[in-house]
């Protein structure tokens, strides 16, 4: 049986807990239990525990079947008493108040001996701020933590540097066992003692899954039974529970001396315990995603060639093609010419969204259609997000946009037209990446982007033109299309104007499966304030720069799509075959800005 457990999901859940050890006709009672959790994401934590509780526990009965325990985080602590009597004031977990908020901790492990907790104050001779109401090693652990961060102004977790709170656990180390839960509803940390006394094991969940029941003889943790939507988690437990249902549990142990920090249901630092005489090492998963540096130019040549064949002549026909890359300051066309097989009457325009329009009425049978694109484009890389939170403010989320610029920016900040429950999910999804990104503009995008590419499996033939974003958040699957959709949605849920993208992709460092680049790619696009229009890439977890090719832009797919077109009369069975190659050349820089070729 585990005697400490504790899970961070990145939206709401309400488990159930049955503590079975409390059963009538079981034998030896734990000594006391209690769980700690924030409701609907509030700073206050309910601790509901019972020292020396009895036989078919009144209290005990609560927590299976209350449905209003509900949260993002808990902290759960059996307790087998080393230090102090069965008391409430003994029973863990513990909370006290700092900086507006309740703060949790819960211990697996038992001291050798007491310490002076530390002073606080300019003199450093005042009397602690936080001091113990009980008895135990735990209480003492917290208050020296609380105090040490009130001392010196921390207000948060997250305002605590990762390594310096690493070294105030491992520093307590030395005193005892110290395997131990730290939260403050906001972040979660989690510490395995240095010396392997006291193990902690972490379980990271990823949707989809359906029933999740969790547990052992003692203690069964059902986190489905009044439902879950598809979010991820992190389990933490002194000892792994076993699945009572087919997924796969992955537990993985914490290294001893290893302090994680997560958030949300995403582990977002690792820090690796070391020798006192050096640094501590920390492992950026989370807590800021890098901007990437400035690319280096190419110049590319593309060819595109889309072939429509019928099993019965075409007579009159309409087509739309969106082939021409293209033009501003970080990008060239250098020369671009369409063939098309079957003559018609042509025209060329440019959209509503910019993009070029070659227009194509045909009224000469045909049972094959053949549309060749080449095209030689130099792309550069002018701010890649690099400078921008150094050289512009920073602007927290939701955002607000002026009468004015909203109603430009208004056919990219409506979403897809869902069911209210379906978009409502979405949003809580989109909301958990701001929460756990301090509502910074930049990290939430960066953080949705990767999130995706790392959390959403890239499966062709899984998916149709009309799978919604819905549809591929429940599945975590999909191509291309699918995600840029998803994170389009997403963004637009948080007020972030977003476009779809239609282009090609050279497969380089950024870009590594070939099979995006024989096609045309799908990204998204969105708008920053006082930067611009940026790309997003979920499909790769990249910021867009010089191995991405735009062609077109719009609200959706159906605003970008290369081609298209109406059949009126005539037609039959349809076969398309699509194939796309991007060669990397030497570079040829625009002799002119914006220069727009023949189109042949």
């Amino acid at each position: 049986m585990p005697n400490l457990f504790a899970m961070s999901f990145e939206g709401m859940l309400a488990p159930s807990f049955d503590l079975r050890c409390l059963e009538k006709g079981r034998g030896l009672l734990p000594d006391g239990w209690g769980i700690g959790y924030y409701p609907a994401g509030e700073p206050s934590a309910p601790v509901l525990k019972e020292p020396a509780p009895t036989h078919g526990s009144l209290r005990g009965e609560l927590v299976k079947a209350w449905d209003h325990l509900e949260s993002s985080l808990f902290v759960l602590h059996i307790r087998s008493a080393t230090w102090g009597q069965n008391t409430l004031a003994n029973t863990q977990p513990f909370v006290r108040s700092l900086a507006g908020r309740d703060w949790l901790i819960a211990h697996s492990g038992s001291l050798r001996e007491r310490f002076e907790l530390s002073a606080t104050g300019l003199d450093m001779v005042a009397t602690p701020r936080f001091e113990p109401v009980g008895a135990t090693d735990t209480e003492l652990i917290f208050c020296e933590l609380l105090n040490r961060a009130a001392d010196l102004g921390y207000r948060s977790i997250g305002d605590i540097p990762a390594d310096l709170l690493c070294a105030w656990l491992d520093e307590l180390n030395d005193h005892g066992s110290m395997s131990t839960v730290l939260t403050d509803g906001h972040d979660l940390v989690v510490y395995a003692d240095r010396r392997g006394d006291g193990a902690m094991h972490i379980w990271q969940m990823l949707p989809p899954y359906g029933e999740v029941i969790v547990g052992d003889d003692d203690l069964t943790i059902d986190l489905t039974q009044r439902g879950i939507k598809s979010r991820k988690g992190v389990l933490i437990s002194s000892s792994p529970l076993l699945p009572h249902s087919d997924i796969d549990a992955k537990w993985e142990a914490v290294p001893p001396g290893e302090m994680l920090v997560i958030r949300q249901g995403a582990i977002r630092a690792r820090v690796r315990g070391v020798k006192r005489d050096q640094p501590s090492k920390i492992s950026a998963l989370g807590i800021k995603i890098l901007r990437p540096a400035v690319a280096e130019p190419h110049t590319y040549n593309v060819t595109h060639r889309t072939t429509y064949t019928y099993n019965k002549p075409i007579e009159r026909s309409s087509h739309v093609f969106r082939l021409t890359p293209m033009i501003d300051r970080q990008q060239a066309l250098l020369s671009h010419k369409v063939e098309v097989s079957v003559d018609g009457q042509e025209r060329e325009y440019e959209d509503v969204f910019g993009n070029r329009v070659r227009g194509l009425l045909i009224e000469t049978p045909f049972t094959e259609l053949s549309i060749v694109s080449r095209s030689r484009v130099y792309v550069s890389d002018t701010d890649p997000l690099v400078s921008y939170g150094a050289v512009h403010s920073r602007h927290a989320l939701p955002m607000v946009w002026m009468p004015w610029q909203r109603q430009i920016l208004q056919p990219y900040l409506l979403p897809t037209e869902l069911p209210h429950t379906q978009l409502a999910e979405l949003s809580e999804y989109a909301m958990s990446f701001v929460e756990r990104n301090d509502y910074d503009l930049v990290d939430t995008l960066l953080d949705l982007n990767r999130t995706i590419f790392t959390e959403y499996e890239y499966v062709q033939g899984v998916t149709t033109v009309h799978t919604t974003a819905f549809d591929t958040y429940v599945k975590r699957r999909g191509v291309c299309q699918d995600f840029a959709e998803l994170l389009i949605t997403l963004a637009r849920l948080l007020s972030v104007p977003a476009r779809y993208v239609c282009g090609y992709v050279h497969p380089g460092a950024a870009v590594q499966n070939i099979e995006q680049a024989q096609a045309s790619h799908a990204w998204v696009q969105v708008y920053l304030p006082e930067v611009g229009w940026r790309g997003l890439d979920p499909t790769n977890g990249v910021v867009t720069q010089t191995e991405h090719i735009r062609v077109a832009v719009g609200r959706n797919y159906i605003d970008t799509t290369p081609t298209a077109g109406t059949i009126y009369v005539g037609g039959g069975d349809e076969t398309l075959e699509v194939d796309v190659r991007v060669e990397s050349v030497p570079n040829e820089p625009p002799r002119e800005s914006g220069r727009l070729p023949s189109t042949g």
